[in-house]
């Protein structure tokens, strides 16, 4: 279920949108609790990403 999907929209003003699934609710429907380390890693890393866009 990783790595987590990005979504990139342009909006009718030109304004494009960036988002990403976050790892963390994906990995809630898994029930492995040695997954969560991971999974708080790559949503930081995607959140930091994404941050960086702006």
């Amino acid at each position: 279920m990783l790595p987590c999907n990005v979504l990139l929209q342009e909006h009718e003003n030109g304004e494009v949108e960036v988002t990403a699934i976050n790892p963390m609710e994906t990995m809630a429907a898994v029930d492995n609790p040695n997954l969560n380390s991971l999974a708080e890693e790559v949503s930081q890393k995607l959140k930091t990403a994404i941050d960086n866009l702006k």
